[in-house]
């Protein structure tokens, strides 16, 4: 459930809060209120794209904070999947900052990425808008539609049918690929063996590159190596003025006046603890640069080797790992060609193998499919019924054949409808009109509001289209879905207003030469003037007023209720 939405510095919008409630939110204004920037602003904390543009004027960002309150387990578990903290009591903070050129996300105070807060979006809230009805009119749409209807099996059963169609389908290019004739395949066979022989011969060790290096600047910065530890070994171990003749002169001074003060033999036993360490280093010094050498043959050999490591790296890859496995593939292929007739059978038969394992896939699906395609039918039409179709006939047709194999299966769909007695049902994007496209997706929405975890919905002018009987239908219907969900809607129409359970307004103002839009939840009053003049009173008297009120008691009685 969605609890509130802070915005900040989005376009007409300084800043605004508002706070939800179950049930139904009514939102309404005047056309050009900004009543599409409320919802753009949730499409925006939900990962939509964002651009400069929307900041508003002499801003430096737009903020947007959505907090929700988890409706079930499943969705708890699904973030924490995530490694996302989810309150103890379930509260969920979506924050976006969005600035020129990028924007900052988080979740639960952790910082996420624009994918994973839209895959955490689907888990949350639904939006619906006039969009989303135009989606309705593709045949593909329409299916997913009936195979997130079957659920599960249907899940299931497409990704490992587009498993087996990605792995049947590389099996048949590289059977494409491979039909060679026998010159080509001896000029494939001649560079195998001369890359094998030129990898083997050199014989190359994991690490040895890495071995060599070390070697190759240690040689290369002999000179300079060896100017160095021998300044450092005459400094500090030189003889008369070194640091060690220097030390050992203090120790001995000091050692001269110990038993005297407890705090100075401590002073004195620290430094004979630093006249042995550095002793110690300049013996280790001492025995580096006796063991210091450098050898102009074996820097040649060095150099040879490492130019050979990196030829072969440039050539079959970038480390010594993808050499060897280079070395492996080129070993592979070329037993492939030298037996190249069995080599072929055999990927006949796998390509065959695969084909036969897809295709039950596929009928295993399409039988899932058209049993969820009858069900889905049968709860529409009866949705319509509700939705002010006197007389309809729904039907998903399934047309399954192996001309359609792709990797969602072998099945098209189409939906057919007949609004009209006597009229044979036609496809579904050849005859609805945008009304109509708002009722069927309104149908479809209470249809999966059983199946769906998701509990709250925003719908966004998806009333297009809709009046009079027809707008009362729609209006009950929503009512009634709104009393197990939390519906957020945008509308135009009276009669689904006078069905709220919490009535926003959306207004626009200037104020010292800007303009700015608001949104705030009204009295039932205010309620009572803004259905009104949603009714069309030009000025609110007390009969639209009353007017207003008697729409609002038909709809508290259409939702079982009293006023």
């Amino acid at each position: 459930m969605l609890l509130s939405l802070h915005v900040k510095n989005l376009a007409l919008i300084e800043e605004e809060e508002v706070t939800f409630t179950d049930g139904l939110n009514i939102l309404t204004g005047e056309t050009g209120a900004g009543k599409s920037i409320i919802i753009g602003s949730v499409n925006l904390a939900l990962g939509a794209k964002a651009d400069k543009a929307i900041i508003r004027t002499g801003a430096d960002y737009a903020l947007i904070e959505m907090t929700f309150q988890a409706d079930n387990e499943g969705q708890i578990e699904k973030l924490r999947e995530m490694d996302l903290p989810v309150e103890e009591d379930g509260t969920i903070l979506i924050k976006r900052k969005i600035l020129p050129g990028r924007s900052a996300c988080s979740v639960c105070g952790e910082a996420v990425t624009l994918r994973q807060l839209r895959e955490i979006a689907e888990l949350m809230i639904d939006i619906y808008g006039q969009r989303e009805n135009q989606k309705l009119l593709r045949r593909e749409a329409q299916l997913q539609t009936v195979d997130e209807y079957a659920g599960e099996e249907a899940a299931a059963l497409k990704e490992s049918a587009a498993q087996h169609f990605r792995k049947w389908k590389a099996l048949r290019e590289e059977w494409e690929q491979d039909d060679l004739d026998d010159s080509a395949r001896k000029r494939e066979a001649d560079l195998l063996s001369y890359e094998l022989k030129e990898i083997e011969e050199a014989a190359i060790r994991e690490g040895e590159d890495e071995e060599l290096e070390n070697r190759y600047r240690l040689l290369e910065n002999f000179r300079k190596i060896s100017e160095a530890a021998g300044q450092a070994g005459y400094r500090t171990g030189g003889g008369d003025g070194s640091a060690e003749e220097a030390l050992d002169r203090a120790s001995r001074e000091l050692s001269s006046v110990c038993g005297i003060d407890p705090d100075l033999d401590a002073l004195a036993d620290q430094l004979a603890e630093v006249c042995d360490l550095l002793s110690d280093f300049n013996r280790s010094l001492n025995e580096y640069i006796r063991d210091l050498t450098f050898d102009p043959a074996e820097f040649e050999e060095i150099q040879d080797r490492l130019n050979l490591i990196n030829h072969l790296k440039d050539k079959y890859g970038r480390n010594i790992s993808d050499i060897e496995r280079a070395r492996a593939e080129r070993e592979e292929r070329l037993a492939f060609l030298e037996d190249y007739e069995n080599g072929r059978r055999k990927l006949q038969k796998e390509i065959a193998a695969e084909y036969k394992t897809l295709i039950g896939l596929c009928e295993q699906l399409s039988g899932v499919r058209k049993r969820a395609a009858d069900r889905f039918a049968a709860k529409l039409r009866e949705a319509l019924l509700d939705l002010n179709f006197p007389q309809v006939e729904f039907e998903s047709r399934i047309e399954s054949g192996e001309e359609h194999l792709s990797a969602g299966g072998f099945d098209k769909l189409a939906f057919y409808i007949s609004m009209n007695p006597g009229e044979s049902p036609r496809p579904l994007d050849q005859i609805a009109s945008g009304g109509e496209l708002s009722r069927i997706m309104l149908g479809m929405k209470t249809v999966f509001a059983g199946k769906d975890e998701i509990h709250t919905f925003i719908f966004d002018e998806i009333d297009t289209g809709i009046s009079g009987k027809t707008a009362w239908k729609v209006a009950e219907k929503m009512g009634r879905l709104a009393s197990d969900h939390q519906i957020i809607c945008i509308t135009h129409l009276p009669q689904i207003a006078s069905m709220q359970d919490s009535h926003y307004s959306i207004a626009k103002e200037s104020v010292d030469g800007r303009t700015m839009t608001h949104i705030r939840k009204l009295t039932e009053t205010e309620s009572d003037c803004e259905v009104a003049r949603l009714l069309g009173a030009d000025r609110i008297t007390d009969a639209a007023l009353e007017n207003a009120r008697e729409m609002k008691r038909m709809a508290m009685s259409g939702k079982g209720g009293e006023r």
